[in-house]
C-alpha cells in the first residue's frame, strides 16, 4: 500500500473504501470482506447510517485497530460545539473505537465554525487524530483554517475524470500542505464511463479494467481515493491499481475528458445551499 503524510504527521493510505449508501446490514459484510482483501483505510459518516455496521465489520476483522485508518464525517444536523460534541460520542460508540483517526466537517453549511472547535477539542484530548472537511471551496477551506488553531489536513472533494479539478486540487495541496481525497471516482456509473471508448483502449493496453485506470490515474495526482463496491472481486479490482504506469500521452487522453462539471451537485451556490436545505429537512422525516 502507498501512503501519503498529512500535515499534522500522521500517514494515510491512497487507496480508501467507501461505504455511502451501503445499508447498515450489508455494510458489515462489506467491511469485512474489504479488509480481507487489503484495505486499511475505511470511510463513513454519520450522515451514511450505517457507521454501527462498520464497527461490527472491523471488529470481525480481527485486525489490530492501530492497523487500520478510520474517518467519519460530521453531519450537518450535528454542526454546533455542544451538539457535535455529542454526536462524535455516539460515533466512538457505533465505529466501537476510542479514537477516530480522521474525522471531516460534511458540508460548508450551518454552524460548521462551532462543530470546527469541537474537533479541535477531541484532537487534543486524543479522541481524534486528524481534522478536516468535505466539500470546501477553497475561500472556505482558507476561512476555516485561518481562523482557527488547527489547520485542516484534508479536503474530501468530487473528482473523476469528467470533474478533474486540475488548479483547485493544486491550490488546495498548496496549502498549508493539506491533501485532497477524492470522492465518487467513477460517478457512480454516469456518462457510460465504465465504457468510455478511451478509458477502455488506455485500460486494454495494460491489460487492466477502465475502472483501475481511473484509480490509477487519480493516485498518481497525489489524491487519496475512495471507491465503493459491494462486491468483493470488484474490491479486488479496485484495490490492485498500483502496478503500472500510464503514459504520458495517456494521462494527457484521461485529462481531454474533463468537462470541468460536477455530477452531483454543488455547494458554492445559493441553489446549492437551498438543496442541502431540502436534504436535510427530508432526512429528519425519514430518520
Amino acid at each position: 500500500m502507498r501512503y501519503l503524510r498529512l500535515n499534522d504527521g500522521y500517514q494515510i493510505p491512497v487507496l480508501g473504501y467507501g461505504v455511502y449508501q451501503i445499508s447498515n446490514q450489508e455494510v458489515e459484510r462489506c467491511v469485512y470482506d474489504a479488509i480481507q482483501v487489503g484495505y486499511r483505510h475505511i470511510d463513513t459518516a454519520q450522515g451514511y447510517k450505517n457507521e454501527l455496521g462498520v464497527g461490527n465489520g472491523i471488529k470481525q476483522s480481527g485486525i489490530n485497530r492501530d492497523e487500520l485508518f478510520i474517518t467519519t464525517k460530521v453531519w450537518v444536523d450535528n454542526f454546533g460545539y455542544e451538539k457535535t460534541k455529542q454526536s462524535l460520542d455516539e460515533s466512538l460508540k457505533r465505529l466501537q473505537t476510542n479514537y477516530i483517526d480522521l474525522v471531516l466537517i460534511h458540508h460548508p453549511f450551518s454552524d460548521y465554525y462551532g462543530a470546527y472547535k469541537a474537533l479541535e477539542e477531541y484532537r487534543k484530548d486524543g479522541k481524534i487524530r486528524s481534522i478536516g472537511v468535505s466539500n470546501f471551496s477553497i475561500d472556505r477551506l482558507v476561512d476555516i483554517g485561518e481562523f482557527n488553531y488547527v489547520k485542516p489536513a484534508v479536503n474530501q472533494i468530487e473528482v473523476n475524470p469528467f470533474y478533474q479539478r486540475l488548479d483547485e486540487i493544486k491550490e488546495n495541496q498548496e496549502y498549508n500542505n493539506l491533501q485532497v481525497e477524492a470522492w465518487a471516482p467513477f460517478m457512480e456509473g454516469q456518462h457510460d464511463i465504465f465504457n468510455n471508448p478511451i478509458l477502455k483502449k488506455i485500460a486494454d493496453n495494460h491489460n487492466k479494467t477502465t475502472a483501475q485506470v481511473i484509480l490509477n490515474y487519480l493516485v498518481n495526482l497525489n489524491l487519496i481515493v475512495l471507491a465503493k463496491t459491494s462486491k468483493k472481486e470488484r474490491m479486488i479490482e479496485n484495490f490492485n491499481v498500483l502496478d503500472f504506469d500510464l503514459t504520458k500521452e495517456e494521462q494527457q487522453l484521461i485529462r481531454s475528458l474533463d468537462k470541468n462539471e460536477s455530477s452531483f451537485f454543488y455547494d458554492n451556490t445559493k441553489e446549492g445551499v437551498y438543496r442541502m436545505e431540502k436534504v436535510i429537512l427530508e432526512r429528519r422525516k425519514k430518520f
